[in-house]
C-alpha cells in the first residue's frame, strides 16, 4: 500500500514538470519533454511553471497572513482573560513579519467589547446596575445586614 501511494504522488508530481524522482519512463511513443506532453511550446510551458509558481507563493504568503491574524487574535484574548501566552502564537506572529494586526471587523468587536466593559467598572455603570436591581431585594438586604450588626452589639454589650 505504501509503495502505491509513493508510486502515486511521483507520477503526480512528475506530471506537474517537477521531476520526480529517477524512475522516469517514456511511454510508447511518447516524449520525455514535460512541455510536448502539456500540448505546449517549451517558453509557454516555462511561462506557466512561473506564474503557478507565483500563485503558489501569493496563497502562502495569503495563508501565513491569515495564521498570523488568528494568533495575534489569540494573544489579543490571552491577555483580556490574563491566560498564559502561547510560544506558538508569538512564532506564528514573527513569520508573518511582526506587521500583524487584528483585521477590522474584529477590531471593531474587541473596542466594543472594551467599551463596554469600562462602563461596567465606571460609577455610572455601577449605579445603573443598582437601577437594575429589585429595590425590595435591596432593602431587605440592608435590614437584615442592621439587625445582625445590632444583634452583635447588644451581645458584645451584655458581656461586658
Amino acid at each position: 500500500m505504501a509503495f502505491f501511494v509513493k508510486s502515486m504522488i511521483s507520477n503526480q508530481v512528475k506530471n506537474l514538470g517537477f521531476g520526480g524522482g529517477s524512475e522516469e519512463k517514456k511511454e510508447e511513443g511518447g516524449t520525455s519533454d514535460p512541455a510536448a506532453a502539456q500540448g505546449m511550446t517549451r517558453e509557454e510551458y516555462e511561462e506557466y511553471q512561473k506564474q503557478m509558481i507565483e500563485e503558489k507563493m501569493e496563497r502562502d504568503a495569503a495563508f501565513t497572513q491569515k495564521k498570523a491574524e488568528r494568533a495575534c487574535l489569540r494573544v489579543h484574548l490571552r491577555d483580556k482573560y490574563r491566560l498564559p501566552k502561547s510560544e506558538m502564537d508569538e512564532t506564528q506572529i514573527q513569520l508573518a513579519g511582526d506587521d500583524v494586526d487584528l483585521p477590522e471587523d474584529l477590531r471593531k468587536m474587541v473596542d466594543e467589547d472594551q467599551d463596554e466593559e469600562e462602563e461596567k467598572d465606571s460609577i455610572l455603570g455601577q449605579l445603573q446596575n443598582l437601577q437594575n436591581m429589585d429595590l425590595d431585594t435591596i432593602k431587605e438586604k440592608a435590614q437584615a445586614t442592621f439587625t445582625e450588626i445590632k444583634q452583635s452589639a447588644e451581645q458584645k454589650c451584655s458581656v461586658m
